[in-house]
């Protein structure tokens, strides 16, 4: 039972204490959360935002995989939050070439309204009997002198609480501050984490008079620099998720205006209403390497759990939350909640799931940075829709000599950037491969560590990229 110690009213900070804590409402906090609860264990996920704003998250609202939750939320309980589940391919514009590529995207697409979404998250979590602490922002961590993360320390409405748990689940977002104030030096948690690594990101949601033509797709278009793009996600064929981002590594845009910009040349955004206005930044990176340390666990955009190449995460995060809880309560049961080595088995599930893929597709975004927009582009309209596909939401794909062909006559003029795409290709192949041997306990992390740094090396010597980690 979650118990509640003194009283900030009589002089004395408030200490609640809970077997784990979760920092953060969103998708990985709240299956966190639900999946803990269900066990029957006390958690307390703490939010800062109020509890009519908690939900509300900047997000592109496009939803891949949406067919497939875990278990401790069903897909039931988020279902009305589901509004355009028509959408079954992806547009790219192309205005360098004058062309529309049209690709098909695998798996269930939905495109949501992602405070709904977040609002029935919550009410999911609640039902299955996590508390909610709103208004609540954490500003440092409790650590034991051997490095074990007890708790975090918070202002709840403007009071102090201690928060002490058995293990701390971080699910704060991009860039979280747990990680800044917690000590790390000694565990096998990634810190090898800048703000270069990360996408900065604004979205509005417009209403429009008349139905868009694209209703079914997702439609993509570069900016002006090659490491950012704009989308236009249609929630409904008359309210649109329009947003656009960029790699933080590169020269600031002016995100507000580039997207005003945009949307003034695109006829369907004539007369159209601006709903609701949100920015964010988002871990266009591969997944942490390690996401454990003793007592501590990160989870979603708090472990880069995105994919990098697209920003979609929100799959990814719901199942880390689930693994994450799953081997927290392990952890709690066998009394080994100081011991990183009893949480490892969530960075193996994680790398088996998704991270592997993830790490593999980021080397597409290292590939993106050393070559200018023009070749990319064209490169990219000369690509067959389904092979672009493979790339994009599997990390790999078959390319035959036939293929390859084909491609370089399509793209004439540009052959040198696709002999490094080609041999960039059998560079991701070798650290999917890697990333699929990710070690069993904590004892090879430093040796498999070693030889991906490795295969890193080369891919930015191949490239011409800067090194991003």
């Amino acid at each position: 039972m979650t118990t509640n110690t003194g009283d900030s009213a009589t002089g004395g900070p408030r200490t609640v204490a809970a077997d784990i804590v979760v920092v953060g409402a969103g998708t990985s906090g709240c299956y966190a959360a639900a999946t803990v609860a269900e066990a029957g264990y006390d958690v307390v996920v703490v939010e800062r935002k109020d509890e009519t704003e908690a939900g509300h998250i900047a997000c592109g609202d496009a939803l891949k995989g949406a067919s497939d939750f875990p278990e401790a939320i069903p897909k039931s309980q988020l279902e009305p939050a589901f509004t355009n589940t028509g959408v079954d391919h992806g547009r790219f514009e192309i205005p360098q070439e004058d062309t529309v590529l049209e690709i098909p995207v695998p798996g269930e697409l939905a495109v949501i309204d992602r405070w709904e979404y977040g609002r029935r998250l919550i009410e999911g979590a609640g039902d299955s009997g996590a508390t909610f602490h709103y208004d609540t922002v954490v500003q440092d961590v409790t650590q034991e002198e051997d490095g074990r993360v007890t708790g975090v320390k918070a202002m709840r409405k403007g009071d102090p609480v201690t928060y002490e748990a058995d293990i701390v689940i971080d699910g704060a977002g991009a860039l979280s501050i747990l990680q800044d104030k917690t000590d790390l030096e000694d565990a096998t948690f990634d810190t090898n984490v800048q703000y270069s690594q990360f996408c900065s990101a604004y979205r509005e949601i417009i209403e429009v008079d008349e139905p868009v033509e694209w209703d079914d797709a997702l439609v993509f278009k570069p900016t002006e620099r090659s490491a950012g793009y704009l989308w236009y996600f249609p929630r409904t064929d008359t309210e649109i998720n329009a947003g656009l981002g960029f790699q933080m590594n590169e020269e600031p845009m002016e995100l507000v205006d580039d997207l005003k910009r945009d949307l003034e040349g695109r006829r369907e955004f004539e007369g159209a209403t601006v709903k609701d206005k949100l920015g964010a930044a988002l871990p266009t990176r591969r997944p942490y390497d390690s996401a454990v340390a003793p007592g501590f666990m990160a989870v979603g955009d708090a472990a880069g759990h995105v994919n990098p190449t697209t920003g979609g995460g929100i799959a990814g995060a719901a199942y880390a939350g689930k693994y994450a809880a799953e081997q927290a309560i392990e952890a709690i049961e066998s009394g080994r909640t100081d011991d990183e080595a009893a949480l490892w088995e969530y960075n193996e599930r994680v790398m088996d799931h998704f991270g592997a893929r993830y790490a593999a597709l980021d080397v597409y975004n290292i590939f993106t940075t050393a070559y200018d927009v023009d070749d990319l582009m064209a490169l990219l309209a000369s690509l067959p829709g389904e092979k672009l596909a493979e790339a994009l939401y599997g990390g790999s794909t078959s390319v035959g000599l036939g293929l390859k062909i084909k491609t370089a006559i399509k793209s004439l003029g540009h052959w040198g950037t696709i002999y490094d795409l080609y041999q960039t290709k059998s560079l991701a192949d070798r650290l999917l491969a890697h990333y699929e041997d990710y070690p069993d306990d904590p004892s090879g992390f430093e040796a498999w560590r070693r030889e991906r740094n490795d295969i890193m090396d080369d891919i930015y010597e191949l490239t011409g990229a800067d090194p991003k980690y």
